[in-house]
């Protein structure tokens, strides 16, 4: 069965590739230059407390030594601990994960609704105003920073037009959380009928979303356009305009058979939106999986930043097996 073949050949990809991500991401943190050791022991520790500090992360064993301990406790499931909150850090990043996946997947969804039909679009009619203003969009959602973006979104919309929330959240600060179900606020206060939670919850939402559906919907509609015009510029178009087939039935065939590398890019897009994300759930301290990861870094957290870097590994080959899926659903010839 080509499901069963190109599963199979995936998992054994896995192994070695995830294998590679942990050695890579150990040795990175450690060659960084950043010494936790001072900032946990306290900047009036004694030289006889930091060693202290030292042994007890077993940070004074030779570097090998510290992967294979820590290579034993990942398949065992466990990623250590914070040495900052000195909470377990797989607990960190499932509290975490959802807040992230709802602003993600929010995002990528609006910028894909978007972007799919304006490239197809200005591909089916190149070169005109539209074709030019849609270039120009994608131009400049390529070139604005990512962090700039949300601030500008709530200088503008929360500061001088106040017709948002600050953002300081998934929801306001006068508000407590709903009973976690899902993890997504919003969802979690439709279950708990909290309707002026949920109304928080997505006011909330509508900034970072929008700045998530900008960056996600500029080089979609870059290579929508790109994918529409190599296949319309194909034998079998030329020969179906031809042949004198409308162009209700010309665009319908252009629009399948330009499908499979669309979803393709946007499996792409969707991984790599993960660290643009972290950026914006900066700006909005929305607390998610990638503001952890960044505070990680930024903090020399060895071992949330380990277990960071794991969950998008993860996460990738979670999503490029859904896209595999698909495509050997869609285009048997490729499995």
């Amino acid at each position: 069965m080509p499901i069963g073949r190109m599963l199979a050949r995936r998992l054994v990809l896995v192994v070695p590739l995830l294998f590679v991500i942990l050695l890579g991401t150990f040795m990175l943190v450690r060659l960084s230059g950043q010494d936790p050791v001072g900032l946990l022991a306290g900047p009036t520790a004694t030289a006889a407390e930091i060693e202290l500090v030292r042994a007890s992360l077993a940070l004074d064993q030779p570097i090998w030594v510290q992967f294979g301990v820590y290579l034993g406790k990942v398949v065992q499931g466990d990623l250590g601990a914070s040495w900052l909150s000195n909470r377990p850090v797989l607990a960190e990043i499932l509290d975490r994960a959802p807040a992230t996946l709802e602003l993600m997947l929010w995002g990528v969804f609006i910028g894909a609704g978007i972007g799919i039909p304006v490239g197809l679009r200005a591909a089916f009619r190149p070169d005109r105003s539209f074709d030019q203003f849609s270039r120009f969009f994608s131009l400049l959602g390529f070139s604005v920073p990512t962090y700039w973006l949300g601030l500008i979104m709530l200088f503008v919309f929360f500061y001088l037009l106040e017709w948002a929330p600050p953002g300081m959240g998934r929801i306001s600060l006068f508000l407590e959380p709903p009973p976690r179900v899902t993890g997504s606020y919003l969802i979690d206060g439709l279950i708990a009928a909290d309707w002026e939670l949920a109304a928080s919850a997505a006011s909330q939402l509508i900034l970072p979303v929008i700045c998530v559906a900008i960056i996600a919907a500029a080089p979609i509609i870059k290579q929508t356009r790109a994918i529409a015009l190599e296949v319309l510029a194909s034998d079998y178009i030329r020969y179906a305009r031809a042949q004198g087939l409308p162009k209700r039935e010309i665009r319908a065939m252009a629009l399948r058979n330009s499908a499979t590398p669309i979803v393709t890019f946007i499996g792409t897009e969707i991984t790599g939106l993960v660290g643009t994300t972290s950026l914006i759930e900066y700006v909005f301290a929305w607390g998610g999986l990638g503001q952890y990861g960044l505070s990680a870094i930024i903090a020399g957290d060895f071992a949330a930043v380990q277990g960071y870097v794991l969950m998008l590994a993860l996460f990738s080959v979670l999503v490029f097996l859904i896209v595999d899926i698909y495509v050997t659903l869609t285009e048997p010839r490729a499995a």
